[in-house]
């Protein structure tokens, strides 16, 4: 048989964003990781049916952070096309630390909550405040629309140590999370966050290599 009446593969479209340093991680690995990528899949090789739209360090801070992302989001929005049997999908995938972990892990949600450790790197310091008031209390929560399990079984198989979390914090990671998977429910795309560990926990290397493959695992699962 042919493939007359077949829709086209998918074309996945991936921004990626990083973190710059904030009180406690000098380095922070997420900066590192975003600002090598684009060398490090030109000699790696792209996954069929994968572009690498944009690759931005943010801020680490809440408010302050929000202008950068927002034009992030908005420059990367693929408008539903006339044809309908295009099959484009954009996902902005952000990659935050988490310096007490020895294991990469996938956030499966984000809540409308801001209660900030310590102060941003722009000096804020929300406490028990919702990110976006007209969602409501602090107890609102938005899940990825991506399938987090077969992208973590994808991971497990090349053996990286990962894991799924439902517990993105309540800090600057969770708070461009929140508003990231709010933007991409809008606009019909797609949002994941996931937390690294610190280069002297798991080495620059393998790190890259998890970046790399979890884009592969994004194509794969689409």
């Amino acid at each position: 048989m042919g493939s007359e009446g077949l829709p086209p593969p998918p074309s996945v479209t991936v921004h990626v964003t990083g973190f710059k340093k904030f009180h406690g991680v000098a380095e922070n690995p997420t900066e590192t990781i975003v600002g090598n990528l684009v060398e490090f899949l030109k000699v790696k090789g792209l996954p069929a049916g994968l572009k690498l739209g944009s690759c931005t360090i943010l801020e680490t801070a809440g408010d302050g952070a929000l202008p950068m992302l927002y034009n992030v989001m908005a420059s990367g929005v693929v408008e539903p096309a006339n044809d309908s049997s295009s099959n484009e999908q954009v996902i902005w995938v952000h990659f935050g630390v988490n310096s007490g972990s020895p294991r990469f892990a996938i956030e499966r949600q984000a809540v409308n909550e801001a209660t900030f450790r310590c102060p941003d790197e722009l000096g804020w310091q929300p406490h028990r405040l919702s990110i976006v008031p007209d969602d409501g209390g602090i107890t609102k929560t938005r899940q990825t629309s991506c399938p987090i399990y077969a992208i973590f079984m994808l991971l497990k198989k090349k053996g990286f140590d990962v894991a799924i979390s439902d517990d993105a914090g309540r800090f600057v990671c969770n708070y461009v999370y929140y508003h990231s998977l709010r933007y991409a429910e809008q606009k019909g795309h797609k949002s994941l966050f996931v937390h690294v560990p610190l280069f002297s926990k798991v080495d620059e290397e393998t790190q890259m290599q998890f970046a790399a493959s979890l884009l592969e695992a994004l194509t794969l699962t689409l």
